[in-house]
């Protein structure tokens, strides 16, 4: 087998410069994606070190998620190295071209913060933060009674910077490097990269609009799966939503694993008017997330987190040894707009479904497959991904290639409706038939 790396020589004096060289190359595409490198003692012999400071810098890749390693198969660069972000899979929108293709909500739709802000700054001077000072008793009061309406078992409560942050710290409280976690497919681009970053090792759950199938949790689950996350409603992309029937097949599923760490994304809490149907507390090491990004606006980085107690006292230890806590003006602004219903949720719901499910129901005519049970977006499988979205932008829409959410499934576009107007709809969905050919699936993959 030949080794030869034409761009680019292993060199380095120890382990973390060794590997430092080769992200570097990965990153600037010196070491292209499946390239074989070479074995660890050639390496140590290439740059002059012992095999256990080579063997130690091909860890250290396999930890950042730049390299992966198949037995005696060798070490070679991952297929999508962890320094190559899933958000970098883009297109550059043209002025005067529809924009879909971002995933933001509705500024219309965001609360006014002026009141929330000016109390969080009355509080604030009343009761200054200080170092020691605990999360916000209201604001927790509050979150506590909404997640009991919604049957999510009574548990510890702590507050992170948006979801990502929990999920973010509580994988590295209970999970290592080479560890294997069951993610959606199609799913969040940002978890993804997460998983990347950390070299866990994905193992991908095709979904339809009830959410994961049951029978592919359940392969992950006996291929090794440490922990698995499920988004409960607004799935992003595809918008699917756990159904009541579908939550109590995954809750038997997941009884046999009562080890696996369950993480449970509800982001969609405060916009979206389906029920949620826990899976909390099946499993003896859990959390559930729900946001206010979407809600309240992005800028608002925080998430209410609860699970089991051995989990939450992980995740606030490292929290404390990290950021210490989120801002107090923050999480007051947040129990200020909580406690006065600044946000109507059903209103804002029908809004966002008046635009997804009319755009769902206005290809559907037209014969173009494309989801979206809840949430923000709308996923429509296409033949080839750069064609269409070619074709769709000359028709003056930008949508999101599809290949930024997903493992192993097939093509498909995600068309952000949350800023489209109903009079855009029928438009919109005459020139997206016209650009792509029909497809046909029952699920997303």
């Amino acid at each position: 087998m030949d080794f030869v790396l034409e761009t680019y020589t292993i060199a380095g004096g120890t382990a973390s410069e060794i590997a430092a060289g080769v992200e570097v190359a990965v990153s600037e595409g010196r070491l292209s994606p499946g390239t074989m490198l070479p074995p660890v003692r050639e390496v140590a012999v290439r740059a002059g070190v012992s095999p256990g400071t080579a063997a130690a810098a091909y860890r250290l890749l396999r930890e950042r998620g730049v390299v992966e390693t198949a037995g005696r198969r060798g070490t070679r660069v991952r297929s999508r190295p962890a320094s190559t972000f899933r958000e970098e899979i883009r297109i550059d929108v043209p002025q005067g071209v529809r924009d879909l293709a971002k995933g933001n909500p509705d500024p219309r739709l965001l609360p006014p913060l002026h009141e929330a802000l000016a109390a969080a700054a009355r509080a604030h001077e009343e009761r200054p933060a200080m170092y020691g000072t605990g999360d916000d008793d209201e604001l927790l009061s509050l979150a506590g009674e909404r997640l009991l309406a919604d049957g999510v078992p009574p548990s510890p409560m702590a507050i992170t910077s948006g979801t990502l942050d929990a999920v973010e710290r509580v994988l590295a409280a209970h999970l290592r490097p080479g560890d294997a976690i069951a993610v959606e497919d199609p799913g969040w681009t940002a978890l993804l990269d997460l998983v990347a970053v950390m070299g866990l090792r994905p193992v991908p759950m095709r979904l339809d609009d009830d959410g994961p199938l049951p029978e592919e949790l359940g392969r992950a689950l006996r291929g090794g799966a440490r922990a698995v996350v499920i988004t409960a409603r607004a799935q992003n992309p595809t918008g699917a939503a756990v159904s009541a029937a579908r939550a109590g097949e995954l809750r038997e599923v997941l009884r046999a694993y009562p080890e696996v760490l369950l993480i449970e994304d509800d982001h969609g809490s405060g916009f979206v008017d389906l029920p949620l149907h826990p899976l909390a507390g099946v499993t003896s090491r859990w959390i559930l997330t729900r946001s206010t990004a979407k809600a309240f606006g992005p800028d608002l980085r925080l998430a209410l987190i609860t699970g089991d107690p051995v989990t939450l006292g992980r995740l606030r230890g490292r929290q404390r040894l990290a950021a210490g806590w989120v801002s107090h003006l923050l999480q007051r602004g947040v129990a200020h707009l909580w406690r006065t219903g600044a946000v109507d949720t059903a209103v804002v719901a029908a809004a966002y479904a008046g635009r997804r499910d009319g755009l769902v129901s206005a290809l559907a005519a037209r014969d173009i497959p494309a989801y979206g049970r809840s949430g923000l977006n709308v996923w429509i499988p296409v033949a080839d991904e750069s064609t269409a979205i070619t074709r769709v932008l000359a028709r003056g829409w930008a949508c999101a290639p599809g290949a930024r959410n997903r493992i192993g499934t097939p093509p498909a576009l995600r068309l952000t409706i949350s800023s489209l107007d109903v009079a855009e709809i029928e438009p919109l969905a005459d020139d997206l038939a016209a650009a792509l050919r029909p497809a046909s699936s029952g699920r997303y993959g």
